[in-house]
C-alpha cells in the first residue's frame, strides 16, 4: 500500500486552505488513539473509515505538508502523529485565558482535556463584582483590570470567550488590544476582528439547526 503525496508539496502555511487545517486535529486525534492502542502503522483507508473522510481527501490534505508513508507499510503512526503536532505547533504548551466566569466559563476552566492536549488555562476573568475573587477549581477569578498584566506575564495569545453575546464584541476589542491573537468564541454572535486575529466559534445551536436538516 503506497501512502505518498505530491512530488512538490506546499510548505507555506499561507497556501494551506483553512478547511484543511481544520481537519488536521481530527487526524491527530485518530493517530493519538491508535498510538495509545499500540498500533504502529495505519493507512489513509483506515483513517478514512475511522473519521468518515475519504482516503483521497486525507492524502490530499497531507500533501500540503510533505511526503508521508512508505511503500508496503503505510503511515508510521507515531511519526505522522508527531509531524502533525509540529505542524499545529502543539509540541509546546500554550497558556490560555478564559473570559467570563459563568456556567460555561466555569466548565471550560475546569475541563482537564485542555492540559492533556497542550493548552493550560492560566487565568479566568470576569467583570461582575460578585464573581471576582471567587474560586473556579484552582483559579481565583480576576478582574478585567488585571488582564494586561496576566497576558504579559504568561505571554498569552489564546483566549476563550464565554461572555453573553451583547458583551462579546467590546470584550473581544479589549483582549485584542491587550495582545490576544486567537479567540475561541462561545458567544452566539459573530465578532469583527483585525485580519491578524483568528476566531473560531462554538455555538451548539448552530450545529443543532444544521442537524435538523437531515432528520
Amino acid at each position: 500500500m503506497l501512502e505518498t503525496v505530491s512530488e512538490e508539496p506546499e510548505t507555506e502555511t499561507s497556501n494551506v486552505p483553512d478547511i484543511v487545517v481544520g481537519r488536521l486535529p481530527l487526524y491527530l486525534r485518530a493517530l493519538s488513539e491508535m498510538a495509545m492502542a499500540g498500533k504502529l502503522f495505519t493507512s489513509s483507508q483506515e483513517l478514512a473509515a475511522a473519521l468518515g473522510i475519504s482516503s483521497a481527501q486525507i492524502r490530499k490534505d497531507l500533501s500540503h505538508f510533505g511526503e508521508f508513508g512508505k511503500q508496503g507499510t503505510g503511515y508510521a503512526v507515531l511519526e505522522l502523529r508527531d509531524h502533525l503536532r509540529q505542524i499545529l505547533q502543539l509540541d509546546r504548551e500554550w497558556p490560555v485565558i478564559v473570559i467570563g466566569a459563568g456556567h460555561i466559563g466555569s466548565a471550560v476552566a475546569n475541563y482537564s482535556g485542555f492540559a492533556q492536549r497542550g493548552f493550560r488555562v492560566v487565568a479566568v476573568f470576569d467583570n461582575a463584582p460578585e464573581r471576582i475573587g471567587t474560586s473556579i477549581g484552582a483559579h481565583r477569578v480576576k478582574a478585567m483590570s488585571e488582564l494586561g498584566a496576566v497576558i504579559a506575564q504568561w505571554r498569552v495569545q489564546h483566549a476563550m470567550l464565554t461572555v453573553p453575546a451583547e458583551f462579546a464584541q467590546p470584550v473581544a476589542d479589549q483582549i485584542i488590544v491587550a495582545g490576544i491573537k486567537a479567540i475561541l468564541n462561545y458567544a452566539p454572535t459573530t465578532l469583527a476582528v483585525p485580519p491578524q486575529v483568528h476566531v473560531e466559534y462554538i455555538d451548539p445551536v448552530l450545529h443543532l439547526q444544521r442537524m435538523t436538516y437531515y432528520l
